[in-house]
């Protein structure tokens, strides 16, 4: 069953899209980052204007993505969906498979699973 991204905001206090990245990145790791932000823009900007859906780019190889990457269990480019509910408790979707898949291919796919994950 497909679950649109506003199906989680109304479910979650929050809906961050996480995406992890090291010092080298290839072209599809550059496709997911940039297509995910595509649909946030294009689909959800009255809900990152509210603070309601956010993006967070985090550099694995950095101090302050160290431990965001280690709590994640993630040592490459991952994409996850986070639905933060109000007492903090996450529920993470990871879309890191599907963005190598069709991030670079297939942008319109990809960007179909970003927005109904």
């Amino acid at each position: 069953m497909v679950v649109c991204m506003v199906a989680l905001v109304i479910q979650a206090q929050r809906v961050e899209v996480r995406y992890f990245h090291g010092k080298q990145r290839c072209i599809t790791c550059r496709s997911m980052e940039k297509y995910a932000k595509e649909v946030l823009n294009e689909s959800f900007a009255a809900q990152q204007k509210n603070k309601v859906i956010s993006m967070k780019v985090i550099d694995f190889t950095t101090e302050q993505g160290k431990p965001v990457a280690a709590n994640h269990k993630v040592s490459f480019s991952s994409l996850f969906i986070v639905k933060i509910d109000k007492n903090g408790k996450e529920t993470r979707t990871d879309l890191t498979r599907q963005g190598f898949q069709y991030a670079k291919r297939n942008p319109v796919e990809f960007k179909k699973i970003v927005k109904e994950p």
